[in-house]
């Protein structure tokens, strides 16, 4: 999702897609009769960090069920420089999405963290539990810290107002519809461009950044929105039991990592570039690991369908098919 864009989706009785301008939107699927109508915006037409606009969205619509993955989002150094955008957008759009969901009475809120919110030197892999045990990785806290902002607002209203408020953290995400710029986007998106601009013109490197040691989990967005339309659907013996847990929270993921020196080599091979690839040790690593515990997500048979190398070849056709000529 680009860094300034905003997607909200509803799944049930009135199903609700405000989006940002996504070439090909893949759509939740919905049990056939419970989804009325489809109501989308984009994000010119409807701002989510205005919370006068949003309550007269939510009052409008009356949507009953709602997915929340509107975000400002960056890679490692758009995080680094602008800590003071990540933070003021995402807590504005989080309070006034779920603030007016309360109010409109919606029955189920899904709401998309990201795994940035584990303490840096957190065990691996990644459990639930581990929130709020440590400190934070400096370059992406304010990010981190907005979306336990996130997180704690699901809690808290849970408590209070008997709303069944889910937050899910997904690991690294890629696919269709992501950013390629060449210093906001994440690593994966970054790559693919890296490498086909080198591809074509003929250069003899590229310059991946960092050391190449610190590992990752990736995660088609696709898999994960197969993944939370399948939560929203749960019975509601099941929902509420995550909903009701101190932290109403569960990663998604797909419990495999990768250090992103392979990462490189993985893209590189995917794209078809032969050059070589250099390492900018003066760019910052970020968390050494991060690989997300699986228990709760394979309780409810969620994993991801698609391999990384059959994703990553996905995502380079997706690159191709909007950026570049060939």
């Amino acid at each position: 999702m680009n860094a300034s864009k905003s997607m909200s989706s509803s799944l049930g009785k009135v199903y609700v897609q405000v989006t940002g301008d996504w070439s090909a939107p893949r759509l939740f699927p919905a049990p056939a009769g419970e989804c009325d109508r489809l109501v989308t915006r984009s994000h010119a037409e409807l701002d989510l960090a205005d919370a006068r606009a949003v309550k007269d969205f939510f009052a409008t619509e009356r949507p009953d069920t709602v997915l929340l993955a509107a975000a400002k989002v960056g890679g490692i150094l758009a995080n680094r420089d602008f800590p003071g955008d990540f933070i003021r957008e995402n807590l504005a759009i989080e309070l006034n999405v779920l603030d007016a969901a309360r109010e409109a009475g919606v029955r189920r809120l899904v709401f998309m963290g990201s795994s940035c919110i584990y303490p840096r030197d957190c065990p691996q892999p990644i459990r639930e539990e581990y929130l709020l045990t440590g400190p934070l990785e400096e370059t992406n806290r304010s990010y981190a810290v907005a979306k336990i902002a996130g997180i704690e607002l699901c809690a808290a209203f849970n408590r209070q107002y008997g709303t069944e408020f889910l937050a899910v953290m997904p690991t690294n995400l890629y696919g269709a519809g992501d950013s390629y710029d060449p210093l906001g986007s994440h690593v994966l998106p970054g790559l693919v461009r890296r490498f086909h601009e080198a591809k074509h013109s003929g250069a003899e490197s590229v310059e991946a950044w960092g050391s190449g040691r610190p590992r990752r989990e990736f995660l088609c967005s696709d898999d994960l929105a197969d993944a939370c339309a399948f939560l929203l659907a749960l019975p509601n013996e099941a929902f509420r039991a995550l909903t009701s847990a101190p932290w109403p929270l569960i990663n998604i993921g797909t419990g495999q990592d990768l250090s992103i020196a392979e990462l490189v080599e993985l893209v590189k091979s995917v794209v078809g570039y032969a050059g070589r690839v250099t390492w900018d040790a003066g760019k910052p690593d970020g968390t050494p690991r991060a690989s997300c515990w699986m228990s709760r997500n394979r309780r409810f048979g969620l994993a991801g369908e698609d391999t990384l190398a059959v994703g990553v070849a996905r995502a380079y056709q997706d690159f191709r098919a909007r950026y570049a000529n060939g």
